[in-house]
């Protein structure tokens, strides 16, 4: 996996916060992001069991989805998308991930976020029945068993910020990033407890989970990554899961004038593309987050998950450019 750089953004603010950017949005592969690590590690682990098809689930806006479909398309094994609509959706909307699953050449199943168990056991019995033997990337049809995978993508990711660090003589006091289905903060959370790191990782919740649920489901990734791999968990571990639910903006896809204001700013200020879904969401909640505990003189982190096609759906949906 390439290495992402991590640029300084201009970042004005009274609080002497020197803020700085990991951009996975830049990994080279189907518009980049941190779902191309963790995608990868999905289909690795499908390899490994010998499975010859791949069932995905999401909703229209899914990054990780769209980086499946393109492994699969780029390797001729045929896809499946198990595609929910959120409560405050009919069905689900278009967009530009959408529309590119599309264009890959995934089976879209629509289905109801009550029948989505029932849909997977479906389409598992379907497929299984034409002669596939096939992957659900969550495991079970209740989205259980398969946690810990994922989770390495990031325990190396952490080791890069790590090198950089050293390398920079710079040490982050806090790193904030999305946090949706939680690999991505398992794998950071993962790395530092491997490696004895001193910094705060901040999950900013972009997702409709309620906390309890969202703070399990972590568990239980970290808890398999480290029983998979022969590894001791520390004691008390579990206090080192941060997860802000206050800037979720009323859940999965809802945003507001304030994140629309966030992505316009960053853009003009530092050429950095957000989405409203993921990165803009995290972003705004993490200038909160800033504000609202007072952090005063230091370095922190910032990793761009990505979600590139998002952010053009962003400026094709706003189209006064913010000019109310």
């Amino acid at each position: 996996m390439i290495h992402t750089p991590i640029q300084k953004l201009e970042f004005p603010n009274d609080r002497n916060v020197r803020l700085y950017c990991k951009r996975e949005d830049l990994l080279p592969f189907s518009l980049g992001g941190n779902k191309v690590r963790i995608g990868r590690a999905f289909f690795r682990d499908m390899q490994e069991k010998n499975k010859d098809c791949m069932i995905i689930y999401g909703n229209s806006r899914s990054n990780l989805c769209r980086v499946l479909a393109n492994l699969c398309c780029a390797e001729k094994i045929p896809c499946y998308m198990i595609c929910s609509s959120e409560e405050n959706e009919e069905q689900p909307i278009e967009t530009n991930n959408s529309r590119l699953m599309k264009w890959l050449g995934a089976e879209v199943i629509p289905c109801r976020k009550t029948e989505i168990a029932q849909t997977v056991e479906q389409t598992m019995n379907r497929l299984t029945e034409e002669g596939y033997h096939p992957y659900y990337i969550f495991g079970d049809k209740f989205g259980t068993g398969n946690e810990g995978t994922p989770v390495q993508a990031y325990v190396d990711g952490y080791r890069e910020i790590l090198a950089w660090e050293k390398e920079q003589n710079i040490s982050f006091s806090h790193i904030f990033a999305a946090s949706g289905t939680g690999s991505t903060q398992c794998g950071l959370v993962s790395g530092k407890l491997l490696e004895q790191g001193t910094e705060q990782i901040i999950g900013l919740s972009i997702s409709s989970r309620e906390y309890d649920r969202a703070i399990r489901i972590m568990e239980s990734g970290i808890s398999d990554y480290f029983a998979k791999n022969h590894l001791v968990l520390p004691e008390g571990w579990e206090s080192e899961l941060h997860l802000e639910m206050g800037y979720r903006q009323g859940g999965y896809g809802q945003y507001d004038e304030r994140i629309l204001q966030v992505i316009r700013e960053e853009f003009c200020r530092n050429g950095l593309p957000l989405d409203p879904t993921y990165t803009g969401k995290a972003f705004w909640g993490m200038k909160q987050y800033i504000e609202e505990h007072q952090l005063q003189d230091c370095d922190v982190l910032f990793i761009h998950t990505g979600g590139t096609p998002l952010f053009y759906d962003c400026i094709l949906n706003d189209t006064d450019g913010g000019k109310k």
